[in-house]
């Protein structure tokens, strides 16, 4: 059957006029019209021709001539598909509303020659219409009528869907979303999918039908299914996504070369005008991003409001990943005016179009300055005042900063030091330090960096709330790896895979912990308020994720086979990189807070002198450019920071 659709296919195509008539996108509306009142013209035939083959014709009454009937019926018919609007549908998309509007249509003429013959009886004495005739005509108009709509759709997903590019789908997920989605399919003129089937992990819908296909089970039986009826893709519902575990439980179809493609959530779809309204081209192939999402963060909204309505905010590091997506969160709770510091011109200058063309009715401004310059944050504080310092600015990846241990040390040491300094001089009420798990039980130069800055803020914390109660309390947040933050490893495998790779990986047992940008964002707003001083907050990062395995996965989504399309290579661990990274130190526990999804770490206490004293010297050091002298003085500030596959292996011994 299907080689002989291709065929006929092929010879739709070589014949110009019908390729023309059967790929146009649609019949105009006159076309549609025209061809239901010949119906409705044919129709009639057909009944006043079967109520006198099969009925008695002697005892059906007399009639006004009948060279005047067609034309009312036509003139009556005509009316009736215009009050109802059945031409205004595309034909081939044809469902219960057009059959709806066809029979309100037909019926409605059907009234109207009854009434016409009810008044020809009264004043004439007899029949402008047999009876026999309008009651059979009912029938067969709603037949004929309906019926050219099942054809052309038919035609359509024999000649046009099945034999041409469209390809073939299934939906995961049969509750409403699931349902919009293939009603989407079914009513876009856009044709590059096919629907045939369902999928779904509940006995309950299993065998059933939901828009004319079937229902399939999530099973061990369901990919050689899905094979013999040459599925291409899968696209998984906004409800299903929230539903499952997409980090293992899409491996079905990765793992058999199915393509997984996700839709825009269904709320989307509502109080939206035609252009604005989802179409299918807004169904994308799902990313690694999303696959390793995790269910959504609830934050206490009223508090974060309280806290930063009408508020001055500063963001250090603003045109940076995390830096960002906290200006774009802290707008939603309405500050007075946000502070955007940072050192990247280009950057900073294109977030700064951004945001005015995005949220025009908030205030913003932006400070080219680096946070090591003392001077010119100490100006920048004098003349804006804030009342929140999120700070962010920082030197991140651990290969560069392994081989620039002083440029580290200025940024990360020095550059957190000038902010936290100016920060109590102009009695700011909340400084938040965005830190990071490689500050734990450091083995590289960056980590060790980010544990010496969070050392500093929190001994001087302690310092000053001995003096004064209503100090600037200091608070720092901890966590592992954003995905698709700037120099993240994703991003980097997706630019390996488009040049045909290899996919680097440096070691295979080697693992991370994973979060989303928004949701560290998020985190670090509400722990920034619910902090009272001195705290480390560190987040749960989930399970961590290994990378030759996230590499896998990459190489799946895009549609190649691990190993066979694409080749993945271990170029070993590099300096300062451990297997895995660790949100706590042996000597450390935590507490738990209002968010489960937030703990304080019980940390070891410094006394600031001291503390002030060994990171000057260390800053010192830095400006010599003495790289040994410099970690040597690191490691005597934070005695676990231990280096691995590094030079700086032999100050441990």
């Amino acid at each position: 059957m299907s080689k002989f659709i291709h065929r006929l296919n092929q010879r739709i195509k070589d014949n110009k006029f019908l390729s023309y008539i059967i790929t146009m996108q649609y019949l105009p509306r006159w076309t549609v019209f025209l061809l239901d009142v010949f119906l409705a013209v044919v129709a009639y035939a057909i009944s006043h021709y079967l109520s006198f083959a099969f009925l008695d014709g002697n005892s059906m009454g007399s009639t006004i001539g009948s060279a005047y009937r067609l034309p009312v019926l036509i003139v009556v018919q005509a009316v009736g598909f215009w009050i109802f609007h059945t031409y205004s549908g595309v034909l081939r998309y044809s469902g219960f509303i057009d059959a709806f509007k066809v029979l309100s249509s037909v019926l409605f003429a059907v009234i109207v020659l009854y009434l016409i013959n009810l008044v020809v009886w009264l004043t004439q004495g007899m029949l402008f219409f047999y009876n026999r005739d309008i009651a059979i005509y009912l029938f067969v108009a709603f037949v004929l009528l309906f019926s050219l709509r099942m054809f052309v759709k038919t035609l359509f997903e024999l000649f046009v869907v099945s034999a041409g590019s469209a390809k073939r789908v299934m939906i995961y997920g049969t509750k409403s979303a699931g349902v919009a989605i293939a009603k989407m399919l079914r009513s876009s003129v856009d044709e590059r999918y096919k629907l045939v089937g369902f999928i779904d992990d509940s006995e309950n819908y299993v065998s059933r039908v939901i828009l004319g296909v079937r229902v399939y089970k999530l099973d061990g039986e369901l990919v050689s299914r899905m094979q013999k009826l040459r599925v291409e893709s899968v696209i998984v519902s906004p409800m299903k996504m929230q539903e499952i575990n997409p980090a293992v439980d899409l491996d079905i179809f990765l793992n058999n070369n199915i393509n997984i493609l996700a839709a825009p959530y269904v709320s989307m779809w509502k109080n939206v005008t035609e252009s604005e309204s989802p179409k299918i081209s807004q169904i994308k192939s799902i990313q690694i991003e999303d696959l390793l999402e995790r269910p959504a963060i609830h934050i206490n909204l009223e508090n974060l409001n309280a806290f930063l309505n009408d508020s001055v905010v500063m963001v250090t590091g603003a045109a940076g990943s995390i830096g960002s997506e906290l200006v774009r969160q802290v707008i939603k709770y309405s500050p007075r005016l946000i502070v955007l510091l940072d050192q990247a011109e280009s950057p900073l200058h294109d977030f700064m179009l951004d945001l005015q063309h995005s949220f025009p009715q908030h205030n913003f401004t932006s400070c080219i300055a680096d946070v090591r310059n003392r001077k010119r944050i100490d100006d920048i504080m004098d003349l804006y005042r804030p009342d929140v310092i999120y700070h962010a600015a920082a030197y991140k990846h651990v290969p560069l900063m392994e081989d620039n241990p002083s440029e580290s040390i200025q940024a990360n040491v020095m550059g957190t030091k000038n902010m936290a300094d100016m920060a109590v001089k102009y009695e700011v009420k909340r400084f938040v330090m965005v830190s990071t798990d490689k500050a734990v039980n450091p083995t590289n130069i960056m980590g060790a960096s980010k544990r010496i800055a969070e050392i500093y803020v929190q001994s001087l914390y302690d310092y000053l709330v001995q003096k004064n109660p209503d100090c600037t309390k200091f608070i720092t947040t901890r966590f592992g790896n954003v995905l698709g933050s700037n120099g993240s490893v994703i991003p980097y495998f997706k630019k390996q895979i488009e040049q045909g790779g290899p996919v680097t990986v440096t070691h295979p047992e080697i693992i991370r912990y994973f979060m989303t940008i928004p949701e560290a964002c998020q985190l670090v707003l509400e722990a920034g308020m619910m902090g009272e001083g001195g705290e480390i907050f560190i987040f749960d990062m989930g399970k961590p994720v290994k990378i030759l395995d996230l590499a896998k996965k990459m190489i799946r989504l895009a549609g190649y086979k691990p190993g066979v399309d694409i080749k993945i290579a271990f170029t070993g661990l590099r300096p300062g990189e451990k297997l895995y990274e660790e949100l706590l130190n042996k000597k450390e526990k935590t507490m738990p807070t209002t968010n489960e999804k937030i703990m304080v770490a019980k940390v070891q206490k410094f006394d600031y002198e001291q503390v002030k004293d060994e990171i000057n010297l260390l800053i010192d050091y830095s400006y010599l450019g003495k790289d040994f002298l410099t970690v040597s003085q690191m490691k005597k500030i934070v005695p676990e920071y231990v280096s691995k596959n590094s030079p700086y292996e032999k100050l441990d011994i």
